[in-house]
């Protein structure tokens, strides 16, 4: 029974993500703004003090290399990025956010925060977010480790 009820949250938490996320996007695109995947590119390279090399980028959002570097450049078509060389590496460059790349993440944020409240928090009490976030950080850290348990 254990493994069902198990099986049951795998389930429920790919049907939650792809539902919510789904939801978030509608309003997103109905306030004009663009995609979530922007606004974790932009919201990545904030939180490091504007500037990424584009593997290290790739480590912190959930998106393949090749679709990270077309998302790149679709960033950078929109002037809320540029690639400058590596200090580190002449082989690499790094992602360098732009101020309209700020100005947008922050334009961005209220409709997503609106959104995870609409479609989230506000069916949680504060014991289920935290038995969520604890369980869900565990699995994150074990299949992160180089040899997961299991």
């Amino acid at each position: 029974m254990a493994s069902d009820l198990k099986g049951h949250a795998w389930a429920v938490l790919l049907t939650a993500h792809a539902t919510l996320i789904a939801r978030i996007e509608a309003a997103l695109a109905a306030a004009g703004l663009p995609a979530l995947d922007w606004y974790d590119v932009l919201w990545e390279l904030e939180k490091a003090e504007g500037r990424l090399r584009m593997h290290d980028l790739a480590r912190r959002v959930v998106l393949s290399r090749s679709n990270l570097s077309r998302l790149a450049d679709r960033l950078e078509d929109a002037g809320l990025v540029t690639r400058e060389d590596s200090a580190e590496d002449g082989r690499g460059y790094d992602l360098v956010l732009t101020r309209a790349g700020r100005a947008m993440r922050r334009k961005m944020w209220p409709v997503y925060e609106a959104g995870i409240e609409r479609v989230f928090s506000r069916h949680l009490t504060q014991d289920e977010a935290r038995a969520i976030g604890e369980a869900l950080g565990r699995a994150v850290k074990a299949a992160r480790a180089k040899d997961p348990p299991g």
